[in-house]
């Protein structure tokens, strides 16, 4: 592996491998439709990153596209989710990451602590971090939380694009300010003082905007978030204000880019036939204005519709290129595909 392995703030990949058609006869390590798999990731020097436990809403689907008019877009917040069905459906992805990791042969690793991330960034070992999107699984007594704490979960974010009894999540809406809702109930700014205690990091992707702030007054630890891009160039509700990216900065956070089209586009358009320049021009906005050591990449693999230029996984080395054309030297470079991340995972993980 060159000297800018790819960690990556967001992924899909597990739900993807439990939904397949052909469950019982794929793994990772199959040469699948995905966009991760181990061979793309070998090709694409993709060195790990948040695989991500997700609870889709059952019998729910809705297509962005019958929401579309000539001045955008207002696609609904899906209902809440039973705790109980969340709890469930996370044991399962979490067995499905445990057993990669065993039947990986070394190969694949849980990490749970910034010592392990280095050392199989510096191995080609694939560094797995354990991580929630959308806390309905934990209790309001927070069980669940201590003891998918002890199974590796390390990273959690509180709300996906709905609401829970902690908060409530953006409706995906352009154009539109992220401030949508209220902010977060008693028992979600409990939660982030349990993560802060445990150590486990806060992921403010999908929260609204008076949540993000309830969160900048309660935590001791980086603001992070895992894939949301600059609202400035894409003003869709799920980006970040330059006031949000400023308070990321001033915690000495960090923002993974994401390479969901409608959030890289200045229009919000759902088209792929987009340049990686698109995914460049974010990267570079935080980068000059707030810093390069508060930008990473946060991809959304296999949870969204990405350039065509990319593909997957095994594309990875093109944005690299595509960076290092824009200027972007080599210390910067590995701030931005692995460093921030494991900055900011060391000054939180306890």
């Amino acid at each position: 592996m060159t000297n800018f392995p790819v960690f990556d703030g967001h992924n899909d990949t597990l739900l993807r491998l439990y939904f397949s058609e052909n469950e019982n006869e794929q793994s990772f390590f199959d040469e699948t439709g995905f966009h991760i798999d181990m061979t793309k990731a070998k090709k694409g020097e993709f060195g790990g990153g948040f695989f991500a436990m997700f609870t889709p809403n059952e019998n729910y689907e809705v297509e962005p596209e019958d929401y579309m008019t000539d001045d955008g877009y207002d696609v609904p917040l899906p209902p809440q989710i039973s705790h109980e069905a969340a709890l469930r459906h996370t044991n399962a992805l979490a067995a499905k990451l445990i057993k990669t990791e065993k039947e990986s042969k070394g190969a694949f690793k849980i990490v749970r602590t910034a010592n392990e991330l280095t050392h199989c960034l510096e191995n080609n070992i694939i560094a797995a971090i354990f991580h929630m999107e959308g806390a309905e699984a934990i209790d309001t007594d927070f069980d669940a939380l201590h003891v998918l704490h002890q199974a590796g979960l390390r990273s959690l974010g509180i709300v996906w694009s709905r609401q829970n009894v902690f908060g409530e999540g953006v409706p995906f809406r352009y154009p539109s300010s992220p401030d949508i809702g209220a902010g977060l109930t008693d028992a979600g700014k409990q939660l982030v003082r349990e993560c802060n205690r445990l150590g486990i990091m806060i992921d403010n992707t999908h929260l609204n905007e008076k949540g993000f702030w309830d969160v900048v007054k309660l935590t001791d630890a980086p603001l992070v978030a895992t894939h949301s891009n600059v609202h400035a160039i894409c003003p869709i509700s799920r980006n970040l204000t330059d006031k949000q990216l400023a308070a990321i900065q001033e915690s000495n956070g960090v923002a993974g880019i994401n390479y969901a089209v409608n959030m890289l586009r200045e229009d919000g358009g759902l088209g792929t036939d987009i340049p990686l320049d698109k995914i460049v021009r974010h990267i570079a906005y935080i980068a000059e204005k707030f810093g390069v050591d508060h930008v990473a990449l946060g991809s959304d693999f296999d949870g969204t519709a990405i350039p065509d230029e990319l593909q997957n996984a095994a594309g990875l080395p093109k944005l690299t290129d595509r960076l290092k054309a824009y200027g972007f030297h080599d210390d910067e470079l590995r701030k931005i595909t692995h460093q921030n991340w494991e900055r900011v995972l060391r000054d939180t993980w306890k």
